[in-house]
């Protein structure tokens, strides 16, 4: 496959080394919906019809289920629910949240799942290293897998990417805005990355600010913009720190495993790198690994979801070397860890832990919905 690379600029000013993207379309999507350039704005102006038609189709779609929640047409879901989505193609954190609020749930006593549509075969593996023992089902349609979730003795469900997904009653939806890509002018598909418009953020329960890398007054700038277009939502903010870095054929193992497979995050700090990663935000996965004090010499990226296969090392193991550490996301990591060559360079792979900066008294509230919800549900055995 074709590659293409470009320079970055630093937030200093300084360039930093080129990013390689070693996939069709995916670059010239993120050139489109990211740039400033004057060829990136006309060609956003000349798909503004068709994000028109986009946001008339979602407008007309919502007024539909709009309607059948009122008249009390939605059946009750089998499990009580609560929904993490939000109003982007990916790239807000929804996985480690998610997985974060299940685990907030199991504390609390309850017997929680997690129900997804599954895109690819990353997230709900994903899911199951991120919360061992808790059940994830995948299934199209929520409601389907809510009776799945129900017949494995569950007794609450958290809904991961399910704010869209409308036919099925939920008790909470958890709406997640990233500071790192956002933009001061909101474009629909195709033009821009948004599903709907920021105004959808009213029928949110709680919105939720999540951070990795962005600047104070950036994320300022996308407070005041959510406020005012959803006035009475409650804002919560969470920033997704990076964790330990491990040795991805060690996935999987217990703590304890020897310390030589795993290290904290200090370890990047002056250590040449080279990035892969197939996310829907790859810029701010760079900077985490750059302000741990990392040196990135090389990023392959790689659209999000993407399914690595064997064509792709070469183009990933041509830049590495004794001295570079090859450094993915843990969603990367669970699809490369079976084609990763074992005499080559270590494959290393860091996941993100959610740190509450403000409204935990809001998200509280949420979890306690759904827990006082569960206590008159009583899952049967199948």
């Amino acid at each position: 496959m074709p590659s293409r690379a470009w320079s970055v600029w630093r937030r200093d000013g300084r360039p930093r080394e080129a990013m390689t993207v070693v996939t069709r379309g995916y670059g010239f999507v993120s050139y489109v919906w990211t740039s400033t350039s004057v060829w990136a704005r006309l060609i956003r102006v000349m798909l503004s019809p068709l994000s028109g038609l986009f946001r008339f189709i979602v407008a007309r779609r919502n007024s539909a289920f709009d309607a059948r929640i009122r008249t009390g047409q939605l059946a009750p879901p089998a499990l009580p629910a609560l929904s993490v989505g939000n109003l982007t193609v990916g790239g807000t954190g929804k996985t480690p949240v998610a997985s974060w609020l299940v685990s907030r749930l199991r504390e609390a006593g309850a017997a929680p799942a997690v129900v997804l549509r599954g895109y690819g075969d990353d997230e709900w593996r994903v899911h199951g290293l991120l919360t061992p023992g808790i059940p994830v089902v995948v299934a199209a349609e929520r409601t389907v897998g809510l009776e799945e979730a129900r017949r494995l003795q569950c007794d609450c469900a958290v809904l991961d990417d399910a704010f869209q997904h409308r036919q099925v009653a939920r008790l909470v939806d958890v709406v997640l805005v990233s500071a790192d890509a956002w933009r001061h002018h909101v474009h629909l598909l195709p033009s821009g990355p948004y599903r709907e418009p920021l105004s959808s953020l009213r029928r949110a329960s709680v919105i939720v600010i999540t951070i990795k890398a962005a600047l104070p007054d950036h994320v300022r700038a996308l407070y005041t913009a959510v406020r005012a277009a959803a006035p009475g939502v409650p804002i919560a903010q969470l920033r997704l720190v990076p964790g330990a870095i491990r040795l991805a054929a060690t996935m999987g193992a217990v703590d304890g495993s020897p310390t030589d497979h795993q290290h904290e995050l200090a370890w990047l700090k002056g250590r040449q790198v080279v990035l892969v990663s197939a996310i829907a935000d790859p810029g701010a996965f760079r900077r985490q690994v750059e302000e741990a004090g990392a040196v990135v010499r090389h990023h392959a990226v790689y659209p999000d979801h993407h399914q690595y296969t064997p064509n792709d090392l070469p183009q990933i193991l041509g830049h590495a070397a004794p001295d570079l550490a090859v450094l993915c996301t843990l969603k990367d990591a669970v699809k490369l860890v079976a084609l990763w060559p074992r005499a080559s360079a270590a494959l290393w792979y860091v996941s993100q832990t959610v740190v509450v900066e403000q409204g935990a008294d809001i998200l509280d509230q949420a979890i306690g919905k759904v827990l006082a919800a569960r206590r008159s549900t009583t899952p049967t055995a199948g």
